[in-house]
C-alpha cells in the first residue's frame, strides 16, 4: 500500500526570509491529516536568504536531523557546539531534556537549501546531544547509504529512535532496491530530480508513505537524490 504526498499539496510558509514546504503539519501550517507518518513528525524543505535564518530557540524531546542541500547552514546551541553544515552533511541533534539552538544562512550572498527532519524519540527525559558527518555523493551514488540509524552502524549517525535514514543518489536510467521487515513501513522522498517508487513516479519533493509492502524499487527517470526512512 502507498500513498503519495505531492509537493504542490505540501503546506506553504514565507514570512519573507524563508520559503519553506511542509510535507506535515509545522508552525502556522496546520492539516489534521497530515500529522506525520509513523515516527517521522517534520519534513520541511527551506531555503533561507543570505544572512538570514532562525534565532535562538527552545526544543525539547525531539530527534532533530537537518541536511543541507545548497550552501550553508550555521548552528549554534546551548551545548556549546558552533558549526558549518554544508552539502552532504548531516547533522542530528537530542533535544532530550531541552535545548537552545540557532540556525542561520553562513553566506551573506547566497541561499542556503535544506531539509529539517525531526523524528519522535523512544524515549523522553534523554540527554541533549549533537553530532555531524559527511556522506560524500560518491559514497552515495548507485546505493542507499545509511547515514541514520539506532546502532550508529557502518559510521552512520545514532539516533534515539528504532529509525533508519538511507540516502541515495542515482543517474538516469539507473535503480536501487530495499526490503522492508515484517511490520516496517518507509517514507520515501524524492529529494531531486524524477524517479519511480515500485513503478509509482515520484518528482522533485514528493514523497511516499508505505506500508504492507516487502521489496521496494526505485528507479531514476533522471539524474536524482532519494531519502528513504525505515520505519517500525
Amino acid at each position: 500500500m502507498m500513498k503519495v504526498r505531492k509537493a504542490g499539496d505540501r503546506g506553504h510558509t514565507r514570512p519573507g526570509w524563508l520559503d519553506s514546504h511542509h510535507t506535515f503539519s509545522f508552525g502556522e501550517y496546520y492539516d489534521p491529516g497530515q500529522m506525520g507518518f509513523r515516527d517521522l513528525r517534520v519534513l520541511n524543505e527551506d531555503r533561507v536568504l543570505p544572512s538570514e535564518g532562525f534565532g535562538r530557540h527552545p526544543h525539547r524531546d525531539m530527534e532533530i536531523i537537518s541536511y543541507v542541500l545548497e550552501g550553508a547552514l550555521s548552528h549554534r546551541d546551548s551545548l556549546g557546539t558552533g558549526s558549518v553544515i554544508r552539502p552532504g552533511e548531516f547533522q542530528i541533534m537530542s533535544a532530550g531534556t531541552g535545548i537552545f539552538h540557532s540556525e542561520f544562512n553562513a553566506s551573506d550572498a547566497e541561499t542556503v537549501h535544506f531539509l529539517q527532519i525531526w523524528i519522535l524519540p523512544g524515549k523522553e527525559g534523554l540527554a541533549p546531544r549533537h553530532d555531524q558527518r559527511a556522506f560524500p555523493e560518491k559514497e552515495r551514488r548507485g546505493e542507499l547509504k545509511l547515514v541514520v540509524s539506532p546502532d550508529a552502524r557502518d559510521g552512520s549517525l545514532k539516533i534515539f529512535q528504532d529509525v533508519f535514514l538511507y540516502a541515495g543518489s542515482l543517474v538516469a536510467g539507473n535503480g536501487i532496491g530495499h526490503r522492508l521487515s515484517p511490520g516496517r513501513h518507509a517514507w520515501v522522498q524524492a529529494v531531486r530530480g524524477a524517479v519511480s517508487l515500485n513503478g509509482t513516479a515520484l518528482l522533485e519533493g514528493d514523497g511516499a508513505a508505505v506500508s504492507e509492502e516487502e521489496a521496494l524499487a526505485i528507479r531514476a527517470a533522471e539524474d536524482s537524490e532519494v531519502l528513504l526512512f525505515d520505519l517500525k
